[in-house]
């Protein structure tokens, strides 16, 4: 079935231009119609996947790029942060981890095409939404609506990303890889709250971002009313259902959710890659030719970016490529298979619409037929239980429970996306020879928030509007006196001190003596503490530590909300009755001692008087800053700081931040798992009751060969000799295949004959580049059962399987494996359908 082409006035958003380079004339453009985007007069399925610039490193780059290029994606997604580039009005940032253009030129020499979503609103679990925080104090300013002050500043944000991205030619037009750009970010929801106001204003950054004229389409994802020519795009864990606004516009998705963030006290979030490829799929198999994961590599918020609030430090979002920089198997091999499936269709997905017949009663086929007899075809079943046995050209095919197999020839079935053949990685935590030297340790002395500068109000102020989110930390503190003559004084019951505040944590201090601690959480973020105090006739002093862990990242009206103790605070149990402390005179303080003395610098000022010796183990007291010194480990494997025996706090590393910590142990359903049926956030959760996050990492280009600092703040007063620095390394891996699966890197199809399978299928084994196959736990050929780390023999076995596989991989980093009899010399099971299960473990190779 043929396509119709775009309508005419689409192409305003694409321009059409020459270059010379290298002396030839070459015509760049970027277009659309209904079928996909279209790059220099060709249509692309374009396979994607999100990765932040500013949750790595610059040295991370490139790997983790060709990490993504190697899976079968070529396009590259990313958000711009806008709080990290203007953190004050009119100055800009972009160096170092924000040097975008530096990204995006990696991006390019890897040979990868860009999504550059601007926003410049962003979501993202990050610190206020990627708004800075000095946008709220803009006069008259309402964020995202139809209002003139936010338009102003956002419009100059957006055409100075334009202006940089166009001085160092890097739209399409100009040679360079960015090929579409987003404005705004899951609109559709706040506009329809918003009504007139909110329709206008998506107009309006419509017709901004279009008079722009960067030569690429632009898209709204979350928003079916995007005006055109923006294409409207779909997130979510699926989006087979999505259509687009208008029958000339492309379907896209935006943010194919690969699992979930993680928030502190919550368990961890996977995806089964089954579910996910059948996600995909589905996508595919109903038209759509834009897919990106979110996240392909997720990453650390390092600094104080993490929003939420309560987000955590990691944003692995269980993706294809961990936090770490290390490719996750099953599910980044998985998935590369998938692609390489989904290319070898891609004329006919591009070029046809699918026929669809059914072929059960939850069982269908999606056939691609665009002449010249090419024909592509996807057969689905739905059913959560059962393999159902089809009937398709008449041949038999068994299509797995929640599956899709694709025939790209529509014949031979190259992939199924609940038949997992990818290696198996098992990754640990292990220990380093490294040991950190001379702990000492410097307390935050409550007494101290009444040195310095402070500000005093009747009542309590705001937090961020104090602070202005340049610390997570406001001291509030006032003094009241008690009667000689109190009652409990004398012996009976202990008065009570109940403070209200809205978060997100903290700490109760009376007479300078700590009282205790209350934390908040994503889903309330109010925390009230209630417990009896220690008073004292006379002068009374109460001090409280307000935390705020992430701003909000999501909502409407950022320009109102609120952080810090806002009341009532009251004391109950006096003679009097209750005594509310509301309405006196508080005193407000920004930060820590340590934060105003730099503490975290290595150039800060060697007359600070820290605390030797053993004194560090023993101290149990809340708000201690410790620091120590240590070299370096040797290898190349990813590092982190096992922060298992701390409470709460931060971390830096030569001056630089990892992040916030917080031991808090996971609550949530940690029950059984299985990819079949619709995926949610509350399923396939893992960790419960153990602490959220316990590793934290530490980038390997932060570090010195020796005597490197680290400084962290404690809050609770936990032992930091009992801190360790660890290597993520893979353990092991595992692989197993069934004889009758040949990977897509082997299929092809003869131009003169029918077409057939040429080769095998193979196993593949591959350790980290840094180690080497080891021992060989185990390895069957015939039908053996169970799971990578519980492998067992079947009621048939090739005897030589363990021989074989270990003569074919012990000693290398890598190896291959055919899955037949040919191989293996004998047929253990004649007549009946084998596999090869190994499992082997991977060990650093010696220098």
């Amino acid at each position: 079935m043929g396509t119709k082409s775009v309508p005419s006035f689409i192409f305003c958003c694409c321009v059409l231009v020459l270059l010379v380079l290298d002396s030839q004339l070459v015509s760049c453009s970027v277009t659309y119609d209904r079928k996909a985007i279209i790059i220099n007069g060709q249509r692309k399925i374009l396979l994607s996947g999100s990765i932040h610039y500013t949750r790595s490193t610059p040295d991370m780059w490139e790997d983790l790029i060709l990490k993504a290029k190697k899976a079968g994606l070529n396009a590259i997604d990313t958000y711009v942060f806008w709080n990290v580039h203007e953190p004050s009005p009119g100055n800009y940032n972009f160096e170092g981890g924000y040097d975008v253009v530096r990204f995006f030129k990696t991006v390019q020499k890897v040979g990868l095409y860009v999504n550059l979503r601007i926003g410049p609103y962003v979501c993202a679990e990050w610190n206020f939404g990627g708004f800075p925080v000095w946008l709220k104090y803009v006069p008259g300013i309402s964020f995202r609506t139809d209002n003139e002050p936010f338009k102003a500043a956002m419009q100059k944000f957006t055409q100075k990303i334009i202006d940089t991205m166009s001085s160092e030619n890097l739209f399409e037009m100009q040679g360079g890889p960015i090929i579409l750009s987003q404005i705004e970010n899951e609109y559709g929801t706040q506009r329809q709250a918003l009504g007139s106001s909110g329709e206008a204003y998506m107009n309006w950054a419509a017709k901004m971002a279009i008079s722009s004229n960067t030569g690429v389409p632009w898209i709204m994802c979350k928003d079916r009313n995007a005006p055109d020519p923006v294409i409207n795009a779909c997130n979510g864990f699926y989006c087979d259902t999505f259509t687009p606004n208008k029958p000339y516009k492309p379907s896209m998705w935006t943010e194919a959710w690969t699992g979930w963030f993680t928030k502190f006290g919550g368990p961890i979030h996977q995806r089964p890659v089954q579910d996910l490829a059948f996600a995909v799929a589905r996508f595919v198999q109903k038209g759509g030719s834009y897919v990106n994961y979110y996240m392909f590599h997720g990453g650390t918020n390092f600094g104080r970016s993490a929003g939420g609030p309560f987000v955590t430090t990691s944003y692995d979002y269980d993706a294809p490529i961990d936090e770490y920089g290390m490719i996750r198997e099953p599910k980044y091999g998985h998935l590369k298979e998938l692609h390489k499936a989904i290319r070898l269709c891609e004329h006919s997905l591009v070029s046809s619409d699918p026929a669809i017949t059914s072929l059960g009663t939850r069982q269908q086929a999606h056939v691609f037929s665009p002449g010249g007899g090419k024909c592509a075809a996807f057969l689905s079943n739905f059913d959560t239980k059962s393999t159902v046995k089809v009937m398709f050209n008449n041949i038999h095919y068994n299509l797995p429970p929640w599956s899709i197999s694709i025939l790209p020839d529509c014949r031979n079935v190259v992939f199924n996306t609940a038949k997992v053949e990818a290696q198996t990685s098992r990754v640990q935590m292990l220990p380093t020879n490294t040991r950190f030297h001379s702990w000492e340790m410097f307390g935050e002395d409550v007494s101290s928030i009444e040195d310095g500068s402070k500000i005093t109000a009747t009542g309590f102020l705001e937090q961020i509007n104090i602070t202005r989110d340049s610390s997570d930390y406001l001291w509030y503190s006032t003094s009241f006196n008690i009667d000689p003559s109190e009652s409990f004084l004398l012996g009976a019951k202990m008065v009570v001190l109940t403070v209200n505040s809205r978060g997100h944590a903290m700490h109760v201090f009376v007479n300078g003596q700590f009282s205790g601690s209350v934390y908040g959480s994503m889903e309330n973020t109010r925390v009230t503490f209630t417990g009896p105090v220690n008073l004292q006739a006379g002068t009374n002093k109460i001090s409280l530590l307000s935390i705020a862990m992430g701003l909000p990242n999501n909502g409407m009206h950022f320009e109102n909300w609120n952080v810090g103790v806002l009341g009532p605070v009251i004391l109950d149990g006096l003679d009097r009755g209750k005594l509310d402390l509301s309405r006196q005179t508080w005193s407000h303080k920004i930060g820590l001692k340590g934060e105003e003395m730099n503490l975290v610098s290595p150039d800060s000022d060697s007359l600070i008087e820290w605390t030797k010796g053993s004194i560090v183990s023993e101290n149990q007291q809340p708000l201690i800053w410790y620091k120590a010194y240590f070299d370096a480990p040797s290898g190349h494997e990813p590092l982190a700081l096992d922060m298992g025996s701390m409470g709460k706090g931060q971390i830096w590393i030569n001056g630089q931040s990892i992040g916030r910590y917080w031991l808090a142990n996971a609550t949530g359903n940690c029950t059984f798992c299985s990819y079949v049926g619709t995926f949610r956030a509350q399923k396939c959760q893992v960790a419960c009751g153990q602490p959220t996050q316990r590793w934290y990492h530490v980038p390997r280009s932060w570090l010195k060969a020796e005597r490197n600092l680290i400084v962290l703040f404690e809050e609770l007063g936990r032992d930091a000799s009992n801190i360790h620095l660890v290597k993520r390394t893979i353990s092991s891996v595992c692989a197993d295949a069934f004889e009758d699966n040949p990977e897509v890197a082997n299929y092809q199809t003869e131009s003169t004959t029918a077409p057939k399978m040429l080769h095998q299928a193979k196993v593949h084994l591959q350790c980290a580049p840094s180690q080497s196959i080891s021992i060989i736990k185990f390895a069957s050929f015939g039908n053996p059962t169970g799971t990578c780390g519980n492998f067992r023999l079947g009621t048939c076995h090739a005897n030589n399987s363990l021989a074989l596989v270990e003569k074919m991989c012990i000693g290398k980093q890598s190896c291959q494996l055919s899955v037949s009899n040919s191989f293996f010399g004998m047929d253990p099971c004649p007549g009946h359908l084998k596999k090869l299960s190994v499992e082997a473990a991977c060990s650093t190779t010696s220098n």
